[in-house]
């Protein structure tokens, strides 16, 4: 029976989502299983510069995996095509949105694009792609997939209004009194099966101001790599709706530290770097000394000059 009057809940926002047409799942893990579910794909190559969250994915499917090196440009450091089987995949990871179209349409087929670090690129025609709302917005869930294939089987729909605590406790009070919280809801997807998007972070998703989150988030890579340039041994194009500002540079680790206790929180993106590569190895480097600067919607120009001032602080004082 429908339900009639009783208290107001959270109103129902009527905006248009960005990737309105892609397929409305509940994390990017399960945007590469249902991938690999539909297409049945059993071998895969993935890059060594990347986090351990699709691991148990590719467990559970049994899928082997093969890894390949990428550049100090972030596009794969070999030709990993040339030596590749008829029926293995490639894992294209979209680094901070350096990797263009024509970069994508170079690897050629039998590839998955993850657009995590992109939400704002366009997928390319013919490329499954995938894309993970809470990197750029304040929800508890939700990935957005395009892909031609279909899996049979009917998904279940997430539910997450138990796991907004952390995003409510963050916009009245500070980052660290919730950031367990946060780690926990991370943590909750690595066993969780293929969701459709859960009603509430797809109601969120239509009020967002997406024109106005673009905008903040180019801008402030751009007045950021105007005046780190210099500093940053990447060499960088200004992405559209930027994820964050990866900020390249020697001791980037002792700098981490020291922002930190500045209250400036700087992530360690792929800390599972470690156990794949070598001391030597670029990746590994990369991993311990680049600092992803944030850039989102949240900051404007006086805050990303107050970064910069701690920064600078920073690199003085290791």
């Amino acid at each position: 029976m429908r339900e009639i009057g009783g208290y107001i809940e959270l109103d129902r926002y009527a905006g248009a989502m960005f990737h309105e047409k892609g397929l409305k799942l509940n994390s990017g893990r399960s945007a590469l299983a249902y991938v690999i579910k539909a297409k049945g794909i059993k071998k895969i190559l993935m890059p060594k510069f990347m986090c351990d969250a699709c691991d148990r994915v590719l467990e559970e499917n049994d899928v082997s995996v093969r890894y390949y090196s990428i550049g100090q440009d972030f596009k794969p450091a070999e030709q990993i095509g040339r030596d590749r089987a008829e029926d293995e995949w490639i894992f294209l990871v979209n680094f901070y949105g350096q990797i263009s179209g024509e970069d994508i349409k170079s690897v050629g087929s039998r590839v998955i694009c993850d657009n995590a670090q992109a939400y704002f690129s366009e997928p390319v025609a013919g490329t499954d792609t995938l894309y993970t709302c809470r990197k750029y917005f304040g929800v508890p869930d939700g990935a957005i997939l395009y892909t031609d294939a279909g899996m049979k089987e009917k998904l279940p729909q997430d539910e997450s209004f138990e796991r907004m605590r952390f995003l409510l406790g963050r916009f009245e009070r500070g980052a660290s009194e919730f950031y367990q919280e946060y780690v926990e809801n991370n943590r909750f997807f690595a066993g969780e099966p293929i969701k459709r998007m859960s009603k509430l972070t797809e109601n969120l998703l239509r009020g967002i101001d997406y024109e106005f989150v673009k905008q903040r988030r180019t801008e402030n890579f751009k007045y950021l790599h105007e005046r780190l340039a210099e500093k940053n041994k990447l060499t960088l194009t200004v992405p559209t709706g930027a994820f964050m500002y990866p900020l390249y540079i020697e001791n980037g680790e002792k700098v981490r530290k020291f922002l930190q206790k500045e209250n400036m929180y700087i992530p360690v993106l792929w800390p599972a770097v470690y156990k794949v590569c070598r001391e030597g190895d670029l990746e590994y480097d990369m991993a311990k000394n680049i600092l992803p600067l944030p850039v989102d919607q949240r900051y404007g120009t006086e805050d990303m000059e107050y970064l910069i001032s701690g920064i600078r602080r920073g690199i003085k004082h290791v």
